[in-house]
């Protein structure tokens, strides 16, 4: 949702304030459309002024400052469009807000109430995830495309969609009772975890990860663990973010370049995040019953728990992702299980398990099937196949330290033929 800035400081506090600032001018007018339309041209302001005038002290009191602004010119406008005596009289209260906005005004939980909101059941599954990866996780229609295998029309026509529905509708902003929580939960979850998923590995531009959107998928989560503690699948996502997360220093070298986790100094591995990763998982996985984000979780802790790569346990992970292939058709698991196949039963296993996929109209000619591929056709020595599959899965990869890896595998091999 933030646009792009020059400066990264005000880069990044543009992306995470702007869930935080749309839930507060969202939850003072209760328009939803029209507050997002506000935020955003708050957000373009701040761009052109931050890196020139230098970013305020209150970033988030400036920004609701001035689309509250936004959002009473609106009103005043549709006022005298309109010209009808009820909605002028709605104009009183709806001052412009004062120079610097009271922190008080500010409600902690207003990005948690809009996340609920934007997983009402009025929205298809798919039309709430889309438009709640754009309003909260301030992800572009292309990287939220590229998250659910979709062309970026087909995304875009979903979250106008989710526009039009809430714009339509008597959606109210406030936290959602018990039962209604219950219904929306599946939905915010894959919600957040989509939103992890795109910071630690950003689909699309310069940069490999956006510690932002992940730090942001954390709070949020960490925040429905408070609000759902005894609910195991929120246990098991808060656990497989902050087991994967603790990953992150040791992903990238110094020029931002994709180091694989094979490769990876794990002394550089946040030990508190995984300490709380395990203490979480383990303390969930007796309650039962287990889902999806446990098995994730559990997962992640096995490699996390490997002193060396060598040392993983593929045997415990492999019948870990045979558990999760039972409860997912997502081709993605069906990727991770062919490599943990073949780490156990050798390459020609793994290989085999990804040719149905070639069939699956989600997968078939994603840059990370090839990817796979090309690790998998490299382990069995056929290297001539695994160039073709590794050049082929970094044209088709928007994200350009995941172009330049699978390049450079390329040329390696290419080399060592030569």
């Amino acid at each position: 949702m933030a646009p792009m800035i020059a400066d990264a400081h005000a880069q990044r506090l543009l992306r995470e304030l702007a869930p935080q600032v749309l839930g507060a001018v969202a939850r003072r007018f209760g328009d939803f459309a029209a507050s997002e339309d506000a935020v955003q041209e708050a957000l373009i302001a701040a761009a052109e002024q931050w890196p020139r005038d230098g970013v305020p002290a209150n970033p988030r009191g400036w920004l609701v400052h001035v689309a509250l602004r936004r959002m009473t010119d609106h009103v005043r406008s549709e006022i005298s469009r309109r010209k009808r005596e009820a909605i002028a009289a709605a104009d009183a209260p709806l001052v412009v807000a004062p120079a610097i906005y009271s922190e008080a005004a500010f409600d902690p939980d207003d990005t948690l109430i809009l996340l609920f909101m934007c997983c009402h059941p009025a929205l298809t599954p798919a039309s709430a995830i889309a438009l709640t990866l754009r309003a909260i996780g301030g992800l572009t229609t292309a990287a939220i495309a590229n998250a659910f295998l979709v062309p970026e029309a087909t995304m875009a026509q979903r979250i106008s969609r989710a526009k039009q529905r809430i714009a339509g509708g008597a959606i109210a902003f406030d936290l959602p009772s018990a039962d209604e929580r219950a219904e929306r939960l599946g939905s915010v979850l894959h919600v957040l975890y989509l939103i992890f998923n795109e910071g630690y590995a950003s689909s699309i531009g310069p940069d490999l990860q956006r510690s932002d959107l992940a730090n942001e998928a954390i709070r949020l989560t960490r925040a429905v663990h408070a609000l759902l503690p005894q609910d195991g699948e929120v246990a098991g996502l808060l656990a497989l973010m902050l087991l994967t997360d603790a990953r992150r220093p040791a992903r990238t070298g110094p020029h931002g370049e994709l180091i694989v986790l094979a490769q990876q100094d794990r002394t550089l591995w946040g030990r508190d995040a995984i300490a709380e990763g395990v203490a979480l998982i383990s303390a969930t996985l007796p309650r039962g019953p287990i889902g999806e984000y446990q098995l994730q979780a559990a997962i992640a802790a096995v490699h996390d728990e490997a002193a060396r790569h060598e040392d993983t346990d593929w045997a415990q992970i492999l019948a870990l992702y045979d558990l999760l292939k039972r409860m997912s058709d997502n081709p993605v698991v069906t990727l991770n299980h062919a490599v943990a196949a073949a780490m156990v039963h050798g390459p020609e296993a793994g290989l085999e398990l990804l040719a149905p996929l070639d069939a699956d109209a989600r997968i078939a000619g994603h840059y990370r099937l090839d990817a796979v591929r090309a690790h998998l056709q490299e382990m069995a020595g056929n290297h001539a196949a695994a160039i073709a599959h590794y050049l082929a899965a970094a044209t088709r990869t928007a994200s350009i330290p995941e172009r330049n890896y699978l390049g450079e595998q390329a040329a390696r091999l290419g080399a060592g033929r030569s």
